[in-house]
């Protein structure tokens, strides 16, 4: 919920940005957005991306297997648990060995609607993600033709995938398999998107107030688009200097700087994919560095650093409250194996 770093004024269009990712291809080819008002920043969720079930199902059991890590202990439920919103409830996530990792992990729910997959957005796909994290030494720390053969040495998933996938168990085909599951973890027909599509008793007039403030303080500048957010890039301290206040990371000696570990731009330092604002309510802690305890916080973070202006306490309670609308049930679910 903040303007956008000068760096990126002169982008397209956040919503013409949305258009030509992977992620919204893949759900303008396999799903219509239901129709939503044209003057809204905010749209639905599709109601579904049309996965192959049994390449989803695969993906479900492998999202659950301990297996994937090198030490048989971590799975991708340890980071992301769908009981919880799909996030982690630890302020840093916890990889191998049960060391703290330097992030907090952000939810998987919706994550295939963002443009760019972890916090400094360094995998353009889901696959590409789930690669990564497999061989990070910090997280799985696994290698890949160990996993391999680890799934194709069980009888059950070597079967499934001979059934799903004409060349079997690959590396490819096990990323396609997770993320076939993850794409069903979108959570459409939250109260909110009711509104939108009409159905105007579905948020109250408390909750409709809040909506409007969030617009009006130039929230929405950010976190807009299908995943009310998850489509651009913002620096994290625009009006005030935020790594002095002190997250997660820094207390710790090993403050994140976002996509500047990537490019070497000073440009970039602090600079993080802006996150979905879809099930927030229910994701806390908050940011990259897992460093705002509760959503009011977080709010107040963002109206000090982001925006540089006060907010009256109504109007953050108002805004938390419309916030709360945007929760709802991923389609797949989740819960028991396949």
């Amino acid at each position: 919920m903040s303007f956008r770093h000068p760096q990126y004024r002169t982008a397209a269009p956040p919503a013409r940005r949305c258009a030509a990712m992977p992620a919204l291809a893949l759900l303008l080819a396999t799903a219509p957005v239901p129709a939503a008002p044209v003057n809204e920043p905010i749209q639905p969720v599709p109601q579904s991306l049309r996965q192959d079930p049994a390449k989803a199902a695969l993906g479900q059991r492998l999202f659950n297997d301990t297996r994937l890590s090198a030490n048989n202990r971590v799975s991708c439920a340890t980071c992301h648990d769908l009981a919880r919103g799909g996030a982690d409830s630890r302020g840093v996530s916890l990889g191998l060995d049960g060391k703290p990792a330097a992030m907090n992990a952000p939810s998987v729910f919706n994550a295939a609607l963002n443009f760019k997959q972890f916090w400094n957005g360094r995998a353009d796909t889901l696959e590409a993600q789930i690669g990564l994290v497999v061989e990070n030494p910090a997280e799985m720390g696994s290698r890949w033709p160990d996993v391999v053969r680890k799934v194709q040495q069980d009888a059950a998933y070597s079967s499934a995938f001979a059934a799903a996938y004409k060349d079997g168990v690959t590396r490819a085909n096990i990323e396609h398999a997770l993320a076939s599951f993850e794409r069903t973890l979108i959570t459409p027909n939250s109260r909110f998107d009711r509104y939108l599509r009409g159905e105007h008793g579905a948020i109250s007039a408390a909750e409709r107030a809040g909506y409007t403030r969030f617009k009006q303080y130039g929230c929405i500048a950010c976190h807009q688009g299908v995943n009310v957010g998850g489509n651009m890039f913002q620096k994290f301290g625009v009006m005030a200097d935020y790594p002095a206040r002190g997250g997660a990371g820094w207390s710790a000696g090993r403050p994140d700087q976002g996509r500047y570990a990537l490019t070497g731009s000073e440009e970039d330092r602090y600079v993080f994919k802006v996150p979905s604002l879809r099930n927030v309510a229910r994701t806390a802690p908050y940011f990259h560095d897992g460093s705002a305890a509760t959503l009011e916080q977080a709010i107040d973070i963002m109206f000090k650093y982001q925006l540089g202006r006060p907010g009256s306490a109504e109007d953050k309670a108002l805004i938390a409250q419309f916030l709360a609308t945007l929760d709802a049930q991923p389609v797949s679910r989740p819960g028991a194996r396949p």
